[in-house]
């Protein structure tokens, strides 16, 4: 593999880039125009109906945050005329054709300029709604593979997925595409087709039966998890992701088609500094859990390995990637962006740099007093997890409700106000499941012919870095991830 200079590549570009509010979106927004501010135009595709509506998006979810504090200091008092120069912001929605561009003539400068689109629009809810997941996650992207086609310049359409579309497998799973039809557990008879119409079906007897909105939306959750797990999918978010990869690779036709799939991503390492992350994700829900003093067990195997990489450097790979396969007619390639292969780590490792971390830092309480964390029970198995919350909550829960309730509507009022969160808690560990009792290790072959190709490029390799040997876990976690998930998520 030969790799051009990445700078040079990016000069007087035109990119498009949908899901632009995304927390990925954001630091490829903000690389690409600090180190190569020559790039001609990005278009950034947001989710509104119209062009006020989605430059305050852009202004209050984008451009205001801390990750493009660099790029302010680099520009000053002229941030403002070069991102007016530099980007225009597109009402859309993936969802729809022509990705829901409704300015024809704007729609028709897109597609006559662009040379690269970049799909991060996703909905990442592992308990998604199915007909929103499907609608963002599978639709859209052959609706974003349909607008690529109408592009006349296009040189490389890079679509970012997540290396869980292989569900629970177990070994070495391969950087390999997903063919249209494809199950984990064998089953037959996957149509995308008609997974539509099971939804379409699905709200029509919801709407004949006249149930509520809050009814409807718990009902669209329970089918994405029923249509997943009955084609081997362990949730919505990997199974309406899966099909995706399936749509655009059966009906990509010539186009150059790259697919990232990156594991669990984490706060930024290096760049355009280290910690930033948005909200809470994935693992850092039991970060947040655990420092805050309200987890005292840890569903997951203490010796699987947890893939980690973080976020900067899945965007790296994205911008090395798109370079490196550009004016390649027919390239149908997968990038397994993650660490489990090079660089592991245990789950037993993430429990203890917890440990030590908010033993040396901790976490404020309401009541002004430092909480005192302690090793947290490790339980190996969702069952296992189960058993312990019934035991320690619901069952001393329900005595409680059963001694008291009588007696006062306070009583009855707490139950079911804990019993609620109880078992939200426990879906939550249902749905991570796969993810802390994870037995894979993700191959890296095409990512490690990436990174080859990119240290021939000297400097390039210091500028476009995404490799997880050089991360030390220790230090990363403690200094680094952990400090980031306070600043940012903890409230």
């Amino acid at each position: 593999m030969e790799l051009s200079s990445i700078p040079h590549f990016l000069k007087n570009r035109t990119i498009l880039v949908t899901g632009a509010t995304g927390f990925l979106a954001k630091i490829y927004i903000e690389k690409i125009l600090r180190v190569q501010p020559n790039v001609k135009k990005l278009y950034l595709l947001l989710r509104a109906a119209d062009t006020k509506s989605a430059l305050n998006r852009f202004n209050n979810e984008v451009i205001s945050k801390d990750l493009f504090g660099v790029l302010k200091e680099k520009h000053g008092a002229n941030l403002s005329s070069f991102i007016l120069e530099k980007v225009t912001i597109v009402p859309g929605d993936i969802t729809r054709d022509n990705l829901g561009i409704n300015d024809l003539k704007l729609s028709l400068k897109i597609s006559t300029e662009v040379d690269v689109v970049i799909n991060l629009a996703a909905t990442t809810n592992f308990d998604e709604r199915y007909d929103v997941a499907l609608g963002i996650n599978t639709i859209g992207p052959m609706h974003v593979l349909n607008f690529a086609k109408t592009c006349g310049k296009l040189k490389v359409l890079l679509h970012v997925s997540t290396a869980y579309v292989c569900g629970e497998k177990e070994g070495l799973i391969l950087e390999e595409p997903i063919n249209l039809g494809d199950t984990l557990n064998g089953t037959s008879g996957l149509d995308i087709n008609a997974e539509k119409e099971v939804i379409e079906e699905r709200l029509k007897q919801l709407h004949a039966d006249n149930v509520s909105e809050k009814s409807i939306t718990s009902a669209m959750k329970d089918l994405g998890i029923q249509r997943a797990r009955k084609y081997g999918w362990p949730n919505t978010y990997a199974f309406t992701k899966a099909m995706g990869e399936m749509l655009i690779g059966h009906f990509k036709q010539n186009i150059p088609l790259v697919i990232i799939r990156p594991t669990i991503v984490t706060s930024t390492y290096k760049e355009p500094f280290s910690g930033w992350l948005e909200g809470v994700r994935n693992i850092d829900s039991f970060v947040l859990g655990y420092g805050k003093g309200k987890m005292k067990c840890f569903p997951g195997d203490p010796q699987s390995i947890v893939d980690l990489i973080p976020a900067d450097m899945v965007v790296n790979a994205m911008i090395a990637a798109m370079v490196a396969h550009a004016d390649q007619p027919g390239t149908h390639i997968i990038y397994h962006v993650g660490s489990s292969m090079a660089n592991p780590v245990s789950y037993n490792s993430l429990q203890d740099y917890g440990l030590r971390y908010f033993t040396k830092n901790p976490w404020t309480g309401k009541d002004g007093k430092p909480v005192i964390v302690v090793k947290g029970k490790q339980l190996s198995s969702v069952a296992m997890f189960q058993r312990y919350m019934e035991i320690h909550y619901l069952i001393p829960l329900k005595v409680l409700y059963v001694a008291n309730a009588a007696l006062c509507q306070y009583f009855g009022d707490l139950y079911h106000n804990l019993h609620r969160k109880i078992m939200f808690l426990m879906r939550l560990v249902q749905l991570f499941s796969p993810y802390v009792f994870f037995k894979g290790i993700f191959d890296d072959m095409n990512t490690e012919k990436l990174r080859r190709a990119l240290s021939d490029n000297g400097s390039e390799s210091e500028m476009f870095y995404f490799d997880p040997k050089s991360i030390t876990w220790d230090d990363y976690f403690m200094n680094t991830h952990i400090a980031g998930v306070v600043k940012y998520a903890f409230k």
